[in-house]
């Protein structure tokens, strides 16, 4: 959620914000309203309980004539304290739920526009230029024994797939690659749970928008998680934590599940755009004040991966309409797909502020030692679609792959033959 008193301060900032993401600006005005509301209802109850609190004394002090009289007065203010307190809890249910319709303020110097207007920061790596015709992954993947995908789609349905022999082993290797570099830069290495509960899925922002691409347990009224963000950003709801020594720092390892309900007919062949995929998140808590050097640090993680696959990529700015909801600013490194002769996300990092730590309750003491809400970023380390820009930008004229130099001694090969 946003900042009540930033948005007290700034209404037109937030205003903007809405109009940048193609949101409405109206809802600004509805919180401000609804704002407006439960502080005169927090008044009006607190001053009637003052006054019922008071009578209460006057009470003690009466004669026994005055007594029957101010007794009644006492229990007609009761009535009003409870009237008053129940207008209070029903203005608080309406600015939990006007504050909740609002996304995340967009960051400074994040570009206008929409999905198509993100701004290239970096291009690294040159495309291949092959001498043969170039294979697309699946076509690899189901030449090299790497992947099922008809099998999958029999065991599971249409996005399913199996990764098989030195396919899964691939797979295995660049998530244990992104596990060491994770705890050699700081990271504490999580396996997390997959189901969540409405209140964390909620607190991360995956109900809102996102609320179509994610699988509900209707009978346990539990979600399966699209990425370890979410049970991360849960790990330490409603706690208060110790960031005097600097940011916490960790990394989760999980299937990630995503019911692609919007992309109908989309990357419907291979593993770009599929239910099920393994993924290591990078997850931060930290100061307000730190988020944006941390933001930073987060990307150069997630290139020092990139730059271990060697593949040709390039790090965008991503446009303030194309965020997700809890995001203030957003970096993705697209890796070049040579069959599809564009770049695709392979990673992303968002500073997301304090917008999910409020909705999770999660903060910090200050040097004064006083409670703040905390930041929280996030960052793909590595995931199974890595796999499409390995295989692509590593064949070989006689239907091979070489496999980058960094995962050898996970797969156990250097080159995956027919």
């Amino acid at each position: 959620m946003i900042d009540l008193r930033f948005l007290r301060e700034n209404p037109e900032a937030v205003r903007a914000s809405q109009r940048t993401r193609g949101e409405d600006p109206a809802l600004v005005d509805a919180l401000l309203e609804a704002d407006a509301a439960r502080r005169a209802a927090v008044a009006t109850a607190d001053n009637l309980r003052a006054e019922h609190k008071a009578m209460g004394k006057v009470i003690g002090k009466a004669s026994k004539e005055e007594r029957p009289a101010l007794l009644a007065a006492a229990t007609d203010m009761s009535a009003k304290v409870k009237e008053a307190e129940l207008a209070q809890h029903a203005a608080d249910a309406d600015l939990d739920a006007a504050q909740r319709a609002i996304s995340n303020v967009v960051g400074e110097g994040a570009p206008a526009g929409g999905e198509d207007d993100y701004v290239v920061l970096e291009t690294v790596g040159t495309p291949p230029v092959f001498d043969f015709e170039p294979k697309d992954h699946l076509e690899l993947g189901e030449a090299l024994h790497l992947i099922d995908m008809e099998r999958g789609a029999k065991v599971s349905g249409s996005r399913f797939y199996f990764m098989t022999g030195y396919g899964a082993l691939l797979q295995m290797g660049l998530l244990q690659l992104a596990a060491q570099k994770a705890v050699a830069n700081g990271f504490t290495m999580m396996i997390p749970p997959v189901l969540v509960r409405p209140e964390i899925m909620a607190g991360t922002g995956f109900l809102g928008q996102h609320s179509a691409e994610v699988y509900h347990l209707e009978e346990d009224d539990l979600y399966l998680v699209g990425t370890s963000e979410v049970p991360l950003a849960g790990y330490h709801s409603e706690e208060i934590l110790d960031l005097s020594a600097g940011p916490k720092r960790y990394a989760g390892w999980s299937s990630c599940f995503r019911r692609e309900a919007g992309s109908y007919g989309k990357d419907t062949r291979g593993i770009i755009r599929v239910h099920q995929f393994d993924k290591v998140e990078m997850f931060v808590y930290t100061t307000p004040d730190q988020a944006e050097a941390e933001h930073q640090r987060l990307l150069a993680w997630e290139r020092e991966m990139l730059d271990a696959i060697d593949v040709p990529y390039r790090v965008i700015d991503v446009a303030g309409g194309d965020l997700g909801s809890s995001a203030a600013r957003k970096f993705d490194c697209e890796a070049w797909v040579p069959t599809q002769q564009t770049y695709r996300e392979l990673t992303s990092t968002s500073n997301c502020t304090t917008f999910q730590a409020r909705r999770l309750s999660v903060r910090y003491r200050d040097e004064n030692g006083k409670a703040q809400v905390a930041a929280t970023l996030n960052g793909t380390l590595a995931t199974t679609r890595w796999i499409v820009a390995i295989l692509e930008n590593h064949q070989q004229a006689d239907g091979s792959v070489r496999v980058p130099e960094a995962l050898v001694p996970f797969v156990g090969t250097d080159v995956l033959t027919p």
